[in-house]
């Protein structure tokens, strides 16, 4: 009789696990309603979405989704790194620090830097401007060939001690670093 019992008991769990599953399978996040649906729920649903409409255009997509441009080898000069530096860049991001001389106010340095942004817009070249630190700053180029006419810019400007872009630095005129190599190298 107990073994009975302890069966039946067994087998009705069983039945009800069984049944308890189902009702989780068929119960999906699309049945869900919209008040208990979870993020990832809504996320799906935006996926689902994103797929029923046209694709963007390829200057609306992120840049990293953009194609790539093509790149002629037969029209790089190697003897001029801006140049190669300008077809490599073309449609991408860049970032240049630029650090000012070290005799310089704080007041002196800020309305330095925006003059100077105010004189690449002038120019058609558009560079975002964020301090770092009083003297120095991060000007940030949406389209990437600009970046080598704005360090050609600034390397002629007498208060700029040097700029650094891809990793390469480049002097000022009167750059007190660049006139200690100079006397260094006579």
């Amino acid at each position: 009789m107990k073994t009975n019992i302890i069966f039946m008991v067994i087998h009705l769990l069983c039945v009800i696990n069984v049944y308890c599953n189902e009702e989780k399978k068929s119960k999906s996040w699309k049945d869900k309603n919209i008040i208990d649906m979870t993020d990832a729920d809504m996320e799906r649903l935006f996926d689902q979405w994103e797929e029923d409409e046209e694709p963007l255009e390829p200057d609306e997509l992120p840049e990293h989704l953009r194609p790539q441009p093509q790149i002629d080898i037969s029209q790089i000069d190697a003897s001029d790194p801006d140049n190669l530096l300008r077809m490599t860049k073309v449609g991408k991001s860049i970032m240049m620090f630029v650090d000012l001389k070290k005799d310089l106010t704080d007041n002196e340095a800020d309305n330095i830097f925006r003059i100077w942004q105010g004189s690449l817009q002038n120019n058609h070249i558009i560079a975002e401007r964020y301090p770092i630190e009083p003297k120095r700053a991060v000007f940030m180029f949406r389209e990437g060939s600009q970046a080598v006419d704005a360090k050609n810019f600034l390397i002629e400007q007498p208060e700029l001690e040097h700029v650094t872009l891809e990793g390469q630095i480049y002097y000022g005129k009167s750059s007190s670093e660049k006139n200690k190599k100079d006397k260094t190298e006579l």
